[in-house]
């Protein structure tokens, strides 16, 4: 069996246990996915529904208590069931936004971009964190590993997160076609993990030299004392993005985003909003325009996306 097969098995494998065998840190024990919801078909009810989702790549995976406490928080607000949707990749979150099958978002600002150029996909909000709305991509690598540049990962494996992230993806793929290098002629062998969090542990157990994160969850990971962010270290930290943000599909109705929208900026005001976006690690929510992600643009532009 050849170097490259053996890598998938061994990603695959730890994979499934990040899903099923791994122990997670903090207060949530287990999280409950029994109530996400398959789109099949559009949606015809007499109850006042909508569709909010949360990709795996956003999120560490003991994060997805608290989103879906923000979303019971938005439904409770609105006066709306709201249905918790759960994708694995960017392109399908996009695709159901254009669709009209998902009516709200929390996505990478990679997602946002291209769905905004591609089919007018509209910024709702952003999180605030540390008192500004930006986020950055981190090289990581072993903290035992002995690598100390990004040229270092030259004959290396890899893992990217997701084909449209721009923390883990399009940064790393920048770096390499600034050298003159692709992942194909750089890396020995590459993967997507689609998970920020998935590629953290990639690294720390050794099954995978080096990966491109979001610095949003690598934070998160280490303040919550994540022995996978503790094996790992930062070599390199891109310039400044705009924040992965919350969106909304073209087309929904113009009073219920107005809703949405102040519900969201007002949320850190009360006292349940507020103990929801403590926990989140996010201050709180705020506006944001579009051309804070032209820096996102300008990467995607020199890699001819």
């Amino acid at each position: 069996m050849d170097r490259i097969k053996i890598l998938h098995m061994w990603f695959i494998l730890f994979a499934v246990s990040s899903f099923t065998g791994c122990e997670r840190q903090g207060h949530i024990a287990q999280v409950d996915f029994n109530d996400t919801v398959e789109i099949k078909e559009p949606r015809v009810s007499e109850i006042p529904e909508i569709n909010i989702c949360v990709g795996s790549m956003i999120t560490p995976k003991e994060g997805y208590a608290y989103y879906k406490a923000l979303l019971s928080y938005i439904g409770n607000k609105l006066k709306m069931k709201v249905n918790f949707i759960e994708k694995e990749s960017y392109a399908e979150v996009n695709f159901l936004l254009e669709e009209g099958r998902i009516d709200v978002a929390f996505v990478c600002g990679g997602p946002y971009v291209d769905g905004h150029d591609k089919f007018g996909l509209q910024l709702l909000a952003a999180p605030q964190v540390d008192g500004k709305a930006v986020y950055y991509s981190y090289i990581i690598v072993r903290k035992d590993s002995g690598i100390g540049r990004f040229e270092e990962l030259k004959g290396k494996t890899f893992a990217f997160v997701d084909p449209l992230s721009n923390s883990g993806r399009n940064y790393p793929a920048y770096l390499l076609q600034q050298a003159g290098e692709s992942a194909e002629t750089f890396f020995s062998e590459y993967l997507y993990s689609y998970a920020h969090d998935t590629s953290v542990r990639a690294v720390a157990e050794g099954i995978v030299d080096g990966a491109a994160v979001d610095s949003l969850i690598w934070n998160y990971m280490e303040k919550n004392n994540s022995p996978f962010a503790k094996a790992t270290r930062i070599i390199k930290i891109s310039p400044p993005y705009g924040i992965p943000p919350v969106v909304v599909r073209p087309g929904l109705n113009r009073d219920l985003k107005d809703t949405l929208k102040i519900i969201l900026l007002e949320m850190h005001l009360d006292s349940e909003g507020g103990e929801i976006l403590k926990r989140m690690g996010i201050e709180k929510f705020v506006e944001i325009s579009d051309s804070q992600y032209d820096a996102i643009r300008e990467t995607r532009k020199f890699l001819g996306k």
